[in-house]
């Protein structure tokens, strides 16, 4: 025998009463026109939130603060040790400053072989007492109606020499500072700076403690004015566009207070059919990240089907994921995790915005302790 209460169609299979205990009933649900607004629960979350992670592997010597103290931009949030690398630095110096005294040695051994080329020397003739370049110009003519032609190609080469000796000093320059930039980078690593003015919000480690490349170390965040983050069904999202304004409720607050849509991801979860929306609250906004919130989702005042279930036909064993019991077309029953919305008839029952349709037939009173494959009696 069927029975219809409000949108709900139930079909009694044996319900018996005994005192407070409820056997289990079969009902198969129906869909009704909603109002022109949906509740969904979010929950707040920092304008920007970024988590602090080592760089490279040490131990833990200075700490800024403890959780909720706030910082200016560019200050020093955490530093791990660098005495190994203060070393390296130490040994990089050295070989720069050695690589220097090459270029300059180069350099000097570069200008005397071209004021004064080695080739020219071994070739002038003793006993002429002239002025040095006048003696190499009279010499070297005298040498090559002599028959000492090759001294021009001799003096080309010492030079060539020379010439190469000073690219690899400077060669030998550059890598040395380009070591010591390196480990200057790798030393930078070693402190973490704040990229904004905010507020350490959580910390994963303590003074002492060793760390390897990739551990976090704190969660840092801008808490200027907080948002709202929550997943709206697809059929929603065509409602929003950046820029509007509805309504959210938060506990600490006490009353509706208007949100702002900040972003709107382009990509839906292929799971839930579900988009994530960010809502920016007034400058003020009492609250916290981590607390629930709930949004006031218009329909563009135009009626929606929406299922209603009962209170009791809800499971709530797999923590903070309501789901119910539904009978397949073998009569087995499976669980199926579901979207709840606002509730309804003084809270006797709850919309449902994904993971039930029309025609379904839940379990209300569910069996305690039920498991896959328990026949439902």
């Amino acid at each position: 025998m069927y029975r219809r209460l409000s949108s709900i169609f139930i079909l009694s299979v044996g319900l018996l009463s005994v005192g407070n205990v409820f056997s289990s009933e079969i009902i198969s649900v129906g869909s009704n026109n909603e109002t022109d607004k949906v509740y969904l629960g979010g929950s707040v979350i920092p304008y920007k939130e970024i988590t602090l992670s080592a760089q490279m592997p040490g131990r833990i010597e200075f700490l800024a603060g403890n959780e909720g103290d706030s910082f200016e931009m560019g200050s020093l949030l955490v530093t791990l040790s660098d005495e190994d690398l203060m070393a390296k630095r130490k040994s990089a110096v050295a070989h720069y400053d050695q690589a220097v005294a090459g270029l300059q040695n180069s350099q000097v051994q570069y200008n005397r072989e071209l004021w004064s080329p080695q080739s020219e020397n071994a070739t002038q003739m003793p006993g002429m007492g002239m002025p040095g370049m006048f003696d190499q110009m009279f010499t070297k003519q005298m040498g090559d109606s002599m028959g000492y032609g090759d001294t021009d190609v001799q003096r080309q080469a010492d030079l060539y020499n020379q010439s190469s000796s000073v690219n690899q000093a400077k060669s030998g320059v550059k890598s040395a500072l380009s070591a010591i930039n390196e480990i200057d980078a790798k030393i930078r690593d070693t402190r973490s700076i704040a990229p904004f003015k905010g507020t350490i919000i959580k910390k994963m480690v303590e003074v002492g403690d060793t760390v390897q490349p990739g551990m976090p170390l704190i969660s840092y965040a801008n808490m200027d004015y907080i948002r709202i983050r929550t997943a709206i069904p697809v059929r929603l999202v065509s409602a929003l566009k950046v820029g509007d304004t509805v309504s959210a409720y938060l506990d600490a607050e006490g009353r509706m207070i208007p949100a702002k849509v900040a972003q709107i991801y382009p990509l839906a979860n292929n799971s839930k059919h579900t988009v994530t929306v960010k809502f920016d609250l007034p400058i003020g906004t009492r609250g916290v990240p981590g607390m629930y919130a709930e949004v006031a989702i218009p329909t563009k005042n135009k009626p929606i089907s929406s299922i209603i279930i009962p209170r009791t036909s809800i499971l709530k064993h797999m923590g903070s994921l309501p789901s119910v019991l539904v009978m397949n077309n073998n009569n087995v029953a499976e669980l199926h995790v579901i979207r709840l919305g606002k509730k309804v008839d003084g809270g006797k029952s709850y919309t449902v915005l994904s993971g039930l349709k029309p025609g379904d037939r839940i379990v209300d009173h569910p069996p305690k302790g039920w498991k896959p494959g328990n026949p439902i009696k």
